[in-house]
C-alpha cells in the first residue's frame, strides 16, 4: 500500500479495492501530489459528480510518488503547482523513468497564461485555477479520452511497424521459403521464395493452398514443428513431402514459431520451409554408393554383412530359415589373360545381371570380392535354395554374349549350416570349393557343365 494522506475515509473508496484491469466508466482512480487535505476533499466532492466511485492515494514527496506509481495503476495525477518548475520536472521525469503514461492535471494558484503554456509544453494534460476545482471532472474526463485515443494510435502504429517488419523479413528472404499461417493452418502471408519453391506465379493462388493445415491442426505434429516436445531433448524439424504446382514431389524441412498479439494471445504461426530435395537425393546416392559395388552395382561386402546380420536376428525372432548362396565365376583368370581385363569386367557384370534377374524383391545379390558373388534368400529352405542355384547356373550358361561363362555355387542354410555370419560364409565357401574341384574346363572357352 502506498504511503498516503487520507481525508475522511467514509467519503472515498480506498485504492486496495481497485482490482480492475481496465478503467471502468463508473470508476476513477486518482493520485494526489502535494495537495492539502481540504483541496483533496473538494476535488473528491467534484469528481463524485461524474463518477460513482472514486479511489485515491495522496503523497507529499517524490519518493512516495515513485513508490505509488511503481506499485499501483492510476487514471490521473492531480498535482499542486507551487510556482517552481522543480516539482513539475520530478513528475514528468519519474513518469518517463517508469515508462508509464498517466495524464497529469495541475492545480495552480494565480493562474497565468504563460504558466499554462509552459506546463502544457512539458506534458501536462491540463491546468486549473485552484479556485475552479469544479472544472476538474471535465478536465480529467477529457484527458482520459485523449489518452485512450493516443493508446489506440500507438498500438496501431506498433502493429503496423511489426507487420511491416515481418513482411519485409518474409519478402526479403531469398534462401528459405517463409509463410505465416492462421490458427487453422491456412496461409496468410508467403514470400517470393516460397512461391518459386512451389512453382506458383501468383501469391493469391498459393494462399489458397492448405499445405500446412494438417500439421498445424495436429497437436503432436504442431508441437514438433514448434520444437515443443515437453521433455528436455532437442526436437528434430518436421520433414515432409509437398507437391509443387506441376505435381512434382518436393521434400521440405519445416520449423516454426508462435506469433503473439499485444495482449499475449496467440495470433498465428510463422513457418520456415527449406527445400531439401537435392540434399536428400545426394544423401541417397552417397548411401547407395557406400553400400554398392562400383563395377556391378550390386551390394558390396559391407552391405552383405549387414543384411546377413539382420536376417540372423529376424530368424531368431521368427524361427524361419534363410539361405546364403556363394558363387564364383569359373575361369575368370583365363578370360582376362585371353581377352583382356575389360572383357573380364564385362563378364562380372553379365553374372551380376543374371543374379538380379533371378532375385525376388526381398533377396540381396552382392559382390563378395574379385570373381566371387553372394545371394541372400530370406525365408528359403535348402531345397528352394538349390533350385535358385540351378536356375542361376542355367541362365549364366545360356547367355549368348561371349566369351561363354559358367559359375560354381555353394549353398548354406541358417541355422542348419551355421548360426553366425562367419560360419555361414565358411560353409558356403567350402561347398563352392568342392563343386569347383569337379569342374574340368576345356581347352577353348566353352561353358562348363558344372552346376547343371
Amino acid at each position: 500500500m502506498c504511503p498516503t494522506l487520507e481525508p475522511s475515509s467514509n467519503q472515498t473508496m480506498r485504492a486496495s479495492a481497485y482490482n480492475a484491469v481496465e478503467r471502468s466508466p463508473d470508476f476513477v482512480r486518482i493520485l494526489f501530489f502535494h495537495c492539502s487535505p481540504p483541496d483533496i476533499e473538494r476535488c473528491l466532492h467534484e469528481l463524485k459528480r461524474l463518477w460513482s466511485a472514486v479511489s485515491f492515494d495522496a503523497v507529499l514527496t517524490p519518493e512516495q510518488l515513485a513508490e505509488c506509481l511503481r506499485l499501483e495503476s492510476y487514471d490521473a495525477i492531480v498535482a499542486e503547482h507551487l510556482n517552481s518548475d522543480c516539482k513539475e520536472r520530478e513528475v514528468f521525469d519519474l513518469l518517463r523513468q517508469i515508462e508509464k503514461s498517466v495524464p497529469v492535471v495541475f492545480l495552480v494558484h494565480n493562474l497565468k497564461r504563460e504558466i499554462v503554456a509552459e506546463l502544457i509544453l512539458k506534458g501536462a494534460a491540463n491546468c486549473l485555477e485552484i479556485d475552479n476545482i469544479g472544472h476538474l471532472p471535465v478536465a480529467i474526463h477529457r484527458a482520459l479520452d485523449e489518452k485512450v485515443l493516443r493508446d489506440q494510435r500507438d498500438r496501431a502504429e506498433k502493429d503496423l511497424r511489426r507487420s511491416e517488419a515481418r513482411y519485409r523479413a518474409l519478402a526479403g528472404n531469398l534462401i528459405y521459403g517463409t509463410c505465416r499461417c492462421g490458427l487453422d493452418g491456412t496461409f496468410v502471408e508467403v514470400n517470393a521464395t516460397m512461391m518459386k519453391m512451389l512453382g506458383y506465379g501468383s501469391r493469391k493462388e498459393l494462399l489458397a493452398q492448405h499445405l500446412a493445415r494438417d500439421i498445424i491442426q495436429d497437436p503432436l505434429r504442431r508441437a514438433q514443428l514448434l520444437g515443443q516436445s515437453g521433455v528436455d531433448v532437442p526436437v528434430d524439424p518436421i520433414e515432409i513431402e509437398w507437391k509443387r504446382k506441376d505435381r512434382a514431389v518436393l521434400k521440405v524441412r519445416l520449423s516454426g514459431q508462435e506469433v503473439f498479439g499485444e495482449r499475449g494471445e496467440l495470433e498465428a504461426y510463422e513457418v520456415i520451409a527449406e527445400d531439401v530435395t537435392k540434399q536428400r537425393e545426394l544423401e541417397d546416392h552417397l548411401r547407395r554408393q557406400a553400400a554398392s559395388d562400383p563395377l556391378t552395382g550390386l551390394a558390396n561386402y559391407r552391405h552383405l554383412v549387414g543384411v546377413l546380420d539382420s536376417e540372423i536376428r529376424r530368424s531368431m525372432r521368427t524361427g524361419r530359415e534363410f539361405a546364403l548362396l556363394f558363387l564364383d565365376v569359373d575361369g575368370l583368370k583365363r578370360i582376362n589373360d585371353r581377352n583382356g581385363h575389360l572383357i573380364g569386367s564385362q563378364a562380372l557384370c553379365r553374372v551380376a545381371d543374371v543374379l538380379s534377374s533371378c532375385c525376388r524383391d526381398i533377396d540381396t545379390p552382392a559382390r563378395y570380392g574379385g570373381d566371387e558373388f553372394a545371394l541372400v534368400l530370406p525365408e528359403t529352405n535348402a531345397q528352394e535354395a538349390h533350385q535358385v542355384a540351378l536356375r542361376i547356373c542355367e541362365s549364366v550358361a545360356k547367355d549368348a554374349n561371349g566369351p561363354r561363362l559358367s559359375v560354381s555355387v555353394g549353398v548354406a542354410v541358417y541355422p542348419q549350416n551355421g548360426n553366425s555370419i562367419e560360419s555361414l560364409l565358411t560353409d558356403a565357401d567350402s561347398k563352392l570349393y568342392s563343386m569347383k574341384q569337379r569342374i574340368v574346363l576345356p581347352a577353348e572357352s566353352t561353358h562348363s557343365e558344372a552346376g547343371r
